[in-house]
């Protein structure tokens, strides 16, 4: 079962918890144990597990990602958005969480974000259950 969940950014580079939607898709499948994939389908922003306690952890991954890879360099790609490309590639496009007694199993302080590195934009991420 796959499921869409919207995801509007406000700002060029973003880091959005989804995890009370995609645990709310969770609820809805009403599976035991199982599987849930968050997948975007997008180039220019990606989808990572990480801690939901401080968000400065956020701030300092965007901020290492924009040292890592700057908006500008020697890039050839003519839409001007290359360094997002690059971080989407590094982040990556989905994440795999186990469901375990019908609920997401994160750890106490991890969370799911989509991860915005070209916006602001109105996307979306695809979440698929499988699992009895």
């Amino acid at each position: 079962m796959w499921t869409r969940i919207d995801v509007p950014t406000g700002t060029r580079t973003r880091f959005i918890d989804i995890t009370a939607a995609v645990a709310a898709e969770v609820d809805k499948a009403r599976i035991q144990s199982g599987t849930c994939t968050v997948y975007v389908p997008h180039t220019t922003a990606g989808v990572t597990i990480n801690e939901n306690a401080d968000p400065d952890v956020s701030r300092d991954i965007l901020s290492g990602l924009a040292r890592l890879v700057p908006a500008t360099g020697d890039y050839r790609h003519a839409e001007g958005n290359s360094d997002a490309h690059i971080k989407a590639s590094l982040v990556g496009s989905s994440v795999t969480v186990p469901v375990i007694g019908g609920r997401l199993a994160l750890g106490t302080w991890q969370a799911i974000y989509f991860c915005e590195f070209d916006g602001p934009r109105n996307r979306h991420v695809l979440v698929g259950i499988s699992g009895g």
